[in-house]
């Protein structure tokens, strides 16, 4: 038995947290995995080509996060027509497919950490907040919970709103452009954690600092919170949700029934609690199947 496990990219470490967890997860069962990521970064094009690639050396299940929430659902009409069993997980679909999806809420947890950053700033100062990828289904449900939250607070506003991609440079750039500008601000709110810690790099290059909030708890993320830069993140856990799906995909094709939607919570990591993540991914315990399911 084996598994096509599809992620988004080569460059954000929550991706290459998503494959560990898989092959832990296969290696425990006895199933192997075969990876497909695009070279491009989130390419459309070349998700499709290794779908395809996937689906002539048919394996036994795939286990897909797609790159774009809409332009790839053609292929993933082709999955499910093949009748190979399909599983989602990190990012929602956009129409029905997956047996089943896996994932956390992505609005309740941009919600938590913008709470968390606002009470932190007593309900008062400017946020920079840095979105990913203009379309990307995660980051629009988290700025969208930045948003909501910050209604509470109305000693609290938004300086501008970045597009930093999920990615690095690109997030390196556009803080570099903004400040340019000269405009202050208090804080930095970003969708993820390889965004929060490309800031951070932009304001120290710059002699800036900034309290600054992120999401994934990377262990990057970790190691900055230890070091007083980044004030928190949240644990959307890439790790344990792709080891969730995976057994997902090896329990439905064993014939036992998997739950048409699985949500993992998620949990605030600051000073006060780091060391609880404070290893390397491989060193980071799986969840339990019958603690994230609930039928």
């Amino acid at each position: 038995m084996w598994l096509a496990v599809f992620t988004k990219n080569r460059t954000n470490p929550a991706y290459a947290a998503a494959r560990m967890g898989a092959d832990r997860t296969a290696r425990a069962f006895g199933v192997e995995t075969r990876h497909y990521v695009p070279e491009k970064p989130d390419d459309v094009a070349e998700q499709i080509a290794l779908i395809e690639q996937a689906l002539g050396a048919r394996p036994d299940a795939f286990v897909v996060v797609p790159v774009h929430p809409t332009r790839v659902n053609a292929a993933l009409r082709k999955i499910v027509a093949s009748g190979i069993p399909l599983i989602g997980y990190l990012n929602r679909y956009t129409e029905p497919g997956p047996v089943t999806f896996v994932g956390s809420d992505d609005y309740a947890l941009g919600v938590r950490i913008a709470t968390y950053l606002y009470e932190h700033l007593k309900g008062r100062g400017s946020v920079l907040v840095i979105e990913g990828p203009k379309e990307s289904v995660t980051s629009l449900d988290r700025l969208r919970g930045f948003r909501d939250a910050q209604k509470k607070y109305p000693g609290v506003r938004f300086a501008a709103t970045l597009c930093g991609e999920y990615q690095r440079d690109a997030t390196i750039a556009a803080v570099r452009a903004f400040l340019d500008t000269g405009t202050t601000f208090d804080a930095v709110l970003a969708a993820n954690d390889v965004m929060a810690l490309a800031a951070i790099e932009a304001l120290d290059a710059a002699g800036l600092r900034s309290v600054v909030v992120g999401v994934n708890a990377v262990p990057d993320a970790i190691q900055s919170i230890k070091q007083g830069k980044l004030l928190a993140t949240i644990d959307f856990d890439a790790l344990k949700i792709a080891g969730v799906a995976t057994e997902a995909a090896i329990r439905h094709l064993r014939g036992e029934a998997v739950p048409r939607e699985i949500s993992l919570p998620v949990r605030i990591v600051d000073r006060s609690n780091y060391a609880e993540w404070d290893k390397p991914f491989d060193g980071r315990p799986l969840v339990r199947w019958e603690d994230a399911v609930r039928f």
